[in-house]
């Protein structure tokens, strides 16, 4: 349905209800009239099923508080359907009130409410004037710009801020963005400065195009620029700092609001992206928001326990209980010593204990293990592996 649609029918009458009808009412109403010209209660009558349609349409207006009040306040604003222009007006003229509402809203839907009717009038009245005769147009929202940066594995879990050089398209400074050599476009005659034209797809349906003819941009420039080619746009380099937060993995991408290029005739800037790549650490590896390490024990204190002092990622160590008959490759968990959370607490570091197998002894060393090979002779680890191997 297009937004004349929308406003020149008058669905109270389709309802039979009065504007001031009340929600209850209208349900009601279109009961009623719905079950008299629903198409099963009337096969094959063509205009029945017109009227089924018609009876759909003004219930799903009405029937919901929001498009209602748009539809009061829409009809209230352009005489019921009518537009009359003013005097000395010349009489009358068409115009697609798809304009006068700002087009479309935002994610594509035509014919939206959403517009602001700041620029209704100065799109209408503009419409046949000469060159040079209003020039304002739509905001354009700047384009989405995506980086890279490379930290270390330390700034990645404590977060960094690092200088960021971008390349995107920015308002031409050689015409002001007007793609104008003067500085002097004018509004383009096909869409009326708003950057979009509406053409039918059936069913009385409206669809939104960018103009062909300008562009997209409502503006026309009269002598091109020679920097941009009349668009109002060149690229543009600059270097900014951008906060990298504590915490980011290896190929993140970071959403920075705008941050992007600059926005066209007062429109919001775009956005940033920023992909981040993490470097390595030669002791610390990471695991969500834990940290890891693998630690080298000896023999002894694996089977005896100790006290042994780990390292932390740029803070002091700490000292670990390693019980006595610590197996090789168990885990133990020094609690906050992690990478930085979303909400600023601190994951854990993981703690992987690694039994040092010595490869040269003295004398005394090897003396001692002689003794103790002799103590445990009786002893076979493997006794068991191959019980279960047998009973397999």
């Amino acid at each position: 349905m297009s937004t004349k649609d929308f406003v020149e029918k008058d669905y109270y009458k389709v309802l039979g209800v009065p504007k001031d009808a009340t929600e209850a009412e209208i349900k009601k109403a279109y009961r009623k009239l719905a079950r008299e010209f629903h198409p099963d209660a009337n096969k094959g009558d063509a205009s029945a099923e017109e009227r089924f349609k018609e009876i759909s349409e003004a219930n799903d207006i009405l029937g919901d508080a929001k498009k209602r009040k748009e539809y009061d306040e829409a009809r209230a604003l352009f005489g019921n359907g009518g537009f009359r222009p003013g005097p000395g007006g010349g009489g009358s003229f068409n115009f697609d009130l798809g304009d006068l509402f700002g087009g479309t809203q935002q994610g594509g839907q035509a014919g939206g409410f959403g517009g602001g009717l700041g620029d209704v009038f100065g799109g209408l009245f503009n419409r046949g004037a000469g060159p040079g005769a209003g020039t304002r147009t739509q905001p354009r929202r700047g384009q989405d710009v995506e980086s890279e940066v490379t930290l270390s594995f330390t700034e990645a879990v404590d977060g960094a801020t690092v200088p960021l050089r971008m390349s995107s398209q920015a308002p031409c400074k050689a015409c002001s963005g007007t793609g104008d050599k003067n500085g002097t476009p004018r509004v383009c005659p096909t869409c009326v400065g708003t950057g979009q034209v509406s053409r039918g797809s059936g069913g009385g349906f409206s669809l939104t195009d960018p103009c062909a003819d300008c562009k997209g941009r409502g503006l026309i420039a009269e002598t091109p620029c020679e920097v941009c080619k009349g668009s109002g746009r060149a690229r543009s380099s600059r270097t900014m700092q951008v906060r990298i937060p504590a915490g980011v993995s290896d190929g993140q991408r970071i959403r920075l609001r705008g941050k992007g290029a600059p926005g066209e005739r007062g429109g919001p800037a775009g956005d940033l992206y920023v992909v981040v790549h993490v470097g390595t650490h030669p002791v610390f590896g990471r695991k969500d928001d834990n940290l890891t390490v693998t630690v080298p024990v000896t023999f002894a204190e694996a089977a005896l326990g100790a006290d042994i002092k780990v390292p932390t990622l740029n803070g002091p160590s700490v000292t670990l209980k390693l019980p006595p008959g610590t197996p090789n490759g168990r885990t133990m968990r020094a609690r906050g010593k992690g990478a930085v959370r979303k909400d600023g607490t601190r994951g854990d570091l993981l703690v992987t204990v690694e039994v040092a197998v010595p490869t040269e002894l003295s004398d005394k060393a090897r003396e001692a293990l002689e003794m103790y090979r002799e103590a445990t002779e009786s002893q076979d680890p493997r006794s068991a592996l191959f019980e279960s191997a047998k009973g397999a």
